[in-house]
């Protein structure tokens, strides 16, 4: 979901601290919900609660688990399918230990600095921008799995990786994982845009962190 979360691998693998990334380009608008943004959130719940009410149903329609809980209990699934997003096809859900749906990530990606969008009748203020990066899933032999991994874009292909068919192989050169058979999960996570919308009751709002 939204954050990228500050992860230790366990010690089996090796003990190294991550330095979470964060938005470059925080939301610039804070304030209530205009007629425009109340209908897209009542839309988009409606929807979304109807077909993925369950992790088991993200997981059905092409998204991957690639965290752990966050501070608010929620764990995210992405599809990369779906980094250009459209209201009917978020590129992140998020489900609480339950496995009961919480909320969803639109996206659009900004490949050369494009401006905030504007789309659907959100404020433009309301988006948050993330640096591109490339995350990962390890699960050793013995099945235990580490989320929450990933390294940034620049270093991946500084050390020969390919971001459009990101390879195990080069994250092991990369020193962080010591087989390429651990990778579970490999996906490029873009620079873009993107909107988060709770799709449970949040005391700061459908659109606050």
């Amino acid at each position: 979901m939204k954050a990228f979360v500050t992860a230790a691998l366990p010690a089996l693998l090796f003990a190294c601290a991550l330095t979470a990334a964060s938005a470059d380009e925080s939301p610039t608008y804070v304030g209530p919900l205009s007629p425009s943004e109340q209908q897209f959130v009542a839309s988009v719940k409606a929807d979304l609660t109807a077909r993925f009410p369950h992790a088991s149903d993200a997981v059905k329609a092409g998204y991957v688990r690639y965290t752990n809980p966050d501070d608010t209990g929620a764990i995210s699934y992405a599809n990369p399918q779906y980094w250009k997003s459209d209201p009917s096809h978020p590129s992140q859900l998020w489900y609480g230990r339950d496995g009961n749906l919480m909320g969803a990530d639109f996206s659009v990606p900004r490949p050369n600095g494009e401006p905030r969008p504007q789309l659907w009748g959100i404020d433009p203020g309301r988006w948050y921008e993330f640096n591109g990066h490339v995350h990962f899933v390890i699960q050793t032999p013995d099945g235990k799995t580490a989320y929450d991994q990933w390294v940034w874009n620049a270093d991946f292909v500084n050390a020969g990786g390919n971001l459009s068919h990101p390879s195990a192989q080069t994250l092991v050169g990369l020193g962080r994982a010591p087989d390429a058979g651990y990778i579970k999960t490999i996906f490029e996570f873009p620079t873009l845009w993107d909107l988060i919308v709770w799709l449970v009751p949040h005391p700061a709002g459908p659109f606050h962190w």
